[in-house]
């Protein structure tokens, strides 16, 4: 398995509901920590991409691209994001790879020596990069989403930062969904892991939206959708079970319906069904 399948899929087991035994995440941390990218990986990309000023006093790596993890060519496609947004640029495509990676770590190996040098560098890269700060611009703003995510874990008492990146992801997220769909989804999995006093405005916000998506079927048609849209059922309803009138949905999972093959959720209170 590679390190990007390993991160796609510990995500996805998490955001539905599942936990993973203390082996279970040293197991991960080991796999994603040897696959860490060489210094000639690094050097080729950073030659690639014409990013040749890439590095402070300190010989820190700063600015837009990643300093530790380096996509694999993958016959020159870029790798999508937890919740699926389609990268066009190694701008969204590397800092994801990393930020999502990274965020794993610090998730089950914050003390880790060399997870912890990993976090420090990567906040020092993000403070001048167009991701961290307010570019608005194609991918600059599309990456800023995983940027807020890794936040959340990793840094989630710089609520100042993190509320400048809100701020400039709400004026504009609606008009780059036209640019790449999955954004808005990428989105609400933010909400979902935010701390409830900063997201509760934003869920309210998107709380109708939610419940729409909830009430409608998903095709089921081949392996993505079989991968990805139960994942987002649950990210919508980790997001909506945040709010009291919705509780009592937190434990329940999307399922195929036998007569159509279609994903559903069942968002109705029990006693609703039983009245029926």
């Amino acid at each position: 398995m590679t390190a990007h399948e390993l991160m796609i899929k510990t995500n996805h087991y998490l955001i539905k509901g599942g936990s993973l035994t203390n082996s279970q995440k040293e197991n991960i941390v080991r796999q994603l920590l040897v696959a860490r990218s060489d210094v000639r990986a690094k050097k080729s990309f950073y030659k690639s991409m014409n990013y040749q000023n890439n590095t402070d006093k300190n010989g820190n790596i700063v600015g837009t691209y990643p300093a530790f993890y380096i996509p694999p060519y993958n016959d020159n496609k870029k790798l999508q994001t937890v919740i699926p947004m389609s990268p066009k640029t190694h701008i969204l495509a590397s800092n994801a790879y990393e930020l999502d990676i990274i965020r794993i770590l610090h998730l089950f190996a914050p003390e880790h020596p060399d997870v912890k040098d990993m976090v420090e560098k990567t906040f020092k890269r993000l403070e001048n990069s167009c991701p961290g700060g307010d570019c608005c611009q194609g991918e600059c703003f599309h990456s800023s989403l995983p940027v807020l995510r890794f936040f959340i874990i990793a840094k989630p008492n710089d609520t100042a930062w993190i509320k400048r990146l809100m701020i400039k992801i709400n004026k504009h997220i609606e008009d780059k969904q036209k640019c790449n769909g999955g954004s808005v989804g990428y989105y609400w999995l933010f909400l979902s892991e935010l701390p409830l006093e900063i997201a509760e405005p934003e869920l309210l916000k998107y709380k109708d939206d939610m419940v729409a998506r909830l009430n409608k079927s998903a095709i089921m048609n081949n392996e993505k959708d079989k991968v990805n849209n139960p994942v987002l059922f649950c990210v919508i309803r980790n997001c909506l079970s945040r709010l009291p009138e919705y509780e009592y949905i937190k434990d329940r999972q999307p399922y195929v319906s036998d007569k159509d093959g279609r994903l559903y959720f069942d968002i109705k209170p029990l006693d609703s069904a039983v009245g029926e």
